[in-house]
């Protein structure tokens, strides 16, 4: 037997510091006398993999990353879901934290051929305080002040608006907040927006405002993406990635600002090395979407030239990083890289055996 088999995957649910609806699910990888974790993820995702893809993981080689993400893939092409890149992603990044403390280092130091930075840069969004709503710009102010790498924050359309009246009124809060706080501001339409908002929004806005408008379309569609391409509005894509997609395309066709990958939810770090290399490849600069923070940092602390910042939610982070035994803390705008093997995380000791 290979002395990285992998023996059993095992899914542990921590209860303690967490509310109804929370994300509690960690996938624990067993192997060669250690054990690799990553969590948390939704109730969802971890029946998924406890049902579609748990029995492809023994036996695999917890060293082999790129056999092993297609063998998860070929099972999840059997088990269509929502669900399914995400899940993949989560044993993935399972088996990499395996593999960094087999090797007795950390992942980021496995992702890329020199030496990873020790910190990161780090940029702060909080998408439930809406530019289009805002009545207390100092909130603004306050949150730009504290070091980041710049803020995002949520802009949707009210929907009872014509669209040209929804792109005016957005336009004009994005100028307003942005003068405020005397930077460019990045903005996440949340779903909210369709083809023809978009489009009289970039007609409408003052470029010098905006860093970025991020997932305008609530799916990735590519020919009005390259028309409002055109426009010159500077246009980030790339959370919806998932694990079977070709980034090519998307990123030929949009010719994005930012590709703002989800590293888990593309499918995990082996896949989101796959689709850095090519965003690379076409100047595109890569900076993780944070609902995957721990595994985008290795990421961003690796390929500090590709990925200049990862995103740091504010408004959930702080409450996820009560799950694991070590958090990690932001300074001024950056985060430590764990100096421990894996990816430096490991659920509360409260953990307990998730349930159906």
């Amino acid at each position: 037997m290979n002395p990285a088999t992998i023996e059993r995957l095992e899914i542990t649910e921590v209860r303690e510091n967490t509310a109804p609806g929370d994300d509690a699910i960690f996938i624990m990888i067993h192997g060669a006398g250690a054990i690799g974790t990553y969590g948390p993820v939704s109730q969802r995702i971890g029946s998924y993999v406890r049902d579609a893809l748990a029995s492809v993981v023994p036996g695999a080689d917890a060293l082999d990353h790129v056999r092993l993400l297609e063998r998860l893939r070929t099972a999840s092409r059997r088990a269509p879901s929502e669900s399914a890149s995400w899940a993949v992603g989560a044993i993935d990044c399972a088996v990499w934290d395996l593999h960094g403390r087999l090797a007795s280092c950390p992942v980021a130091a496995l992702l890329g051929t020199d030496a990873p930075r020790s910190d990161v840069s780090a940029y702060a969004s909080w998408l439930s305080q809406d530019l289009a709503a805002v009545d207390d710009l100092d909130v603004l102010g306050r949150v730009a002040s504290g070091g980041w790498s710049f803020t995002k924050w949520g802009l949707r359309r009210a929907s009872a608006d014509a669209p040209d009246l929804a792109a005016v009124r957005m336009a004009r809060a994005v100028e307003r907040s942005a003068q405020a706080v005397g930077a460019p501001l990045a903005v996440d339409a949340v779903g909210t927006w369709t083809p023809a908002v978009a489009m009289a929004f970039a007609q409408s806005v003052d470029g010098g405002s905006l860093r970025w408008l991020e997932d305008p379309l609530p799916r990735h569609d590519l020919d009005t993406y390259a028309l409002l391409a055109a426009t010159h509005l500077p246009l980030a894509v790339g959370e919806r990635a998932y694990v079977d997609e070709d980034p090519a395309g998307l990123i030929q066709y949009v010719s994005p600002s930012a590709l703002t990958l989800d590293v888990v939810g593309c499918g995990g770090l082996t896949r989101a090395l796959q689709i850095l290399e090519v965003a690379r490849a076409q100047a595109v600069p890569v900076y993780p979407h944070g609902r995957s923070l721990v595994p985008g940092l290795h990421l961003a602390a690796a390929h500090h030239d590709a990925v200049p910042a990862v995103e740091y939610r504010l408004q959930w982070e702080p409450r996820r990083q009560l799950l694991y035994d070590t958090p990690l803390h932001v300074e001024h705008g950056r985060i430590r890289l764990p100096a421990t093997p894996g990816l430096g995380t490991a659920p509360r000791s409260t953990a307990c055996p998730a349930h159906r």
